[in-house]
């Protein structure tokens, strides 16, 4: 506007120097200067999306604007009838575009788009009616190749371009440029009989180019997405899961290679699903998390020299706590100890809550935190959950048997996934991410966020974890069995817990499995989970984690473990 400005001036200087007009008559001669500045948007190139080697998840391609000049346009209501079929939008909303109105500066509009991101196909069909003040321009559109391939992760954009879910928002500055300007004059409408004039080779130009956005690089392999898809979706649709999702994590970076989520949804047509089914799940649902908490609780135990190896802990029928009855899937006699392997094997909830009451609220509530519970981790989404813990002043009479069980506790799967990377990379946490750089249309890159790192575990303690969450997957009538991969040993925890809804517990299940391998050295964590009516994470969340990691472990070439599992005798 200050250009526009500026010109105003120098004509009104020129006329007075030139010409000597009177005020009335130099008004009118500005104001027909005016009405001939054109000023169109030149819209950036969004910057493309892609993953960890330069494959496209989401990019820009060339389409077509239509525009209409409201002041050229003589009989709006025609033209928006002859203009709906091609565009696709109402002959009543057109009309209402082309109306003429006034700009805030108190000049009439001279430009209204009518239809972005249109196939070019189209655009010369809209040129092709020859009517007065309808016009086309370069225009882009989003593309997304793969429909569903990570849409819950890459989200979508609106018409104008702007991010409005998932990483398309969450990066929506450096994805999206900088658009250009130009201002340009055109000759008389009237003198050109109502048709849109073309632009004065002598008269006044500016033009502000626009810069392309930058192209964002997730950490995310597309292939293994893609498999990560297909393991994860089918089997949660025949088990009639309501939610489901799975991560894929490099122990040792951080790096998420895959994050799905069950049901999906086309990025290209995202307005055609309710909000719920577009969400990313992985980050976006906070549950509790059952059974896999177990893990955390063992190792804090083990850290803080409370338990060996060797301890034995009772595991009777059940026990009470705050008027609360606490039992095992597996019942055990009473009088009944078990191992720690065994505790994790079984999943037993007495045994668990045993090992708990050594640790007492205060340090449960420590390692629950520096296991990545209760913070977002921050990996790149919007919306992400921070979960929910349980202050030790909050604790109820019967808080220290829920708790150590995974209840009366919410988090996410990317939050669990994280913490069991730590587990498998010898005690150090290694904060989840989801975007490797940026790289800016000069060609600068600029790296993602640095991950956070800290240790929970000394490596010896992480290393007898590992041992343990083995017995899950290899003792006889284990939880685990289920998620064994050919040729590699694994170690893992199941999870099952009723579903809370509306603050009441369900016959409706939350199930999972967490786990990584080679056991023996970790390289990849795969954590599973699913909202189902009925079934355990044995049953159903394994044997989906057994095929994402052996096609993980298959696409990177890890070798197979060349020892065997403990025997636990």
């Amino acid at each position: 506007m200050f250009v526009l400005a500026l010109f105003t001036v120098i004509g009104m200087r020129l006329v007075v120097l030139q010409v000597g007009q009177s005020p009335e008559a130099l008004g009118v001669l500005l104001e027909q200067q005016r009405s001939r500045l054109v000023e169109i948007t030149l819209p950036a190139a969004r910057g493309s999306i892609v993953d960890r080697s330069g494959a496209v998840l989401a990019r820009s391609v060339e389409s077509r604007y239509v525009y209409a000049d409201p002041e050229l346009i003589k009989d709006a209501p025609a033209a928006a009838a002859r203009l709906s079929p091609l565009l696709g939008v109402a002959p009543s909303r057109l009309a209402a575009l082309m109306a003429k109105r006034q700009r805030s500066d108190g000049t009439p509009s001279r430009f209204e788009y009518l239809a972005r991101g249109i196939d070019i196909s189209r655009a010369h069909g809209v040129a092709g009616l020859g009517l007065a003040g309808i016009g086309t321009g370069r225009d882009e559109r989003r593309d997304v190749p793969g429909a569903d391939l990570a849409a819950n992760l890459i989200g979508f954009t609106g018409e104008d371009r702007t991010g409005l879910e998932g990483l398309e928002a969450r990066y929506d500055g450096p994805l999206r440029g900088r658009d250009g300007r130009l201002v340009y004059e055109r000759g008389n409408p009237r003198v050109d009989q109502g048709r849109l004039a073309k632009e004065i080779p002598s008269g006044y130009h500016r033009l502000t180019p626009a810069r392309p956005g930058a192209t964002l690089h997730l950490t995310i392999d597309r292939d293994l997405q893609f498999e990560t898809q297909r393991a994860l979706c089918p089997p949660l649709a025949k088990a009639n899961a309501t939610v489901g999702a799975a991560v894929v994590m490099d122990v040792r970076t951080g790096e998420v290679l895959a994050q799905a989520s069950c049901p999906g949804f086309n990025a290209a047509k995202p307005l055609d699903y309710p909000p719920a089914r577009r969400a990313d799940a992985a980050s976006g649902v906070a549950a509790e998390p059952g059974s896999t908490h177990k893990a955390f609780v063992v190792a804090a135990a083990l850290q803080e020299g409370l338990i060996t190896a060797d301890t034995t802990v009772p595991a009777g029928a059940s026990l009470v706590r705050g008027g609360t009855t606490f039992t095992d899937d597996h019942p055990q006699p009473a009088g009944t100890h078990l191992t720690i392997p065994q505790v994790l094997a079984y999943s037993s909830n007495v045994g668990t809550i045993a090992v708990a009451d050594r640790l007492g609220p205060q340090r449960i509530f420590a390692y629950q935190q520096r296991f990545g519970l209760g913070s977002a981790t921050q990996e790149g989404m919007p919306g992400e959950s921070a979960g929910r813990l349980l202050p030790p002043a909050n604790w109820s009479p019967s808080a220290s048997g829920s708790v150590p069980i995974g209840a009366s506790v919410d988090a996410t799967l990317i939050q669990l996934a994280a913490g069991y990377a730590a587990i498998a990379n010898d005690g150090v946490y290694v904060s989840p991410s989801l975007v490797r750089s940026t790289v800016d249309a000069d060609g600068v890159v600029t790296p993602g966020a640095a991950p956070r790192t800290r240790r929970v575990l000394s490596p010896q303690v992480a290393a007898q974890v590992r041992t343990m969450l083995e017995a899950v997957v290899v003792l006889p009538g284990a939880t685990g069995s289920r998620a064994a991969v050919p040729g590699y040993r694994v170690a893992g925890k199941t999870g099952t817990v009723d579903r809370l809804v509306n603050d009441h517990y369900t016959t409706a299940n939350t199930v999972s499995f967490i786990g990584m391998a080679p056991a023996e050295a970790p390289r990849y964590v795969v954590a599973v989970s699913a909202a189902v009516p009925q079934g355990t994470g044995g049953d159903l969340a394994a044997p989906v984690f057994s095929g994402i990691m052996g096609l993980t472990l298959g696409r990177y070439r890890v070798p197979p473990s060349t020892t065997r599992p403990p025997s636990f005798d």
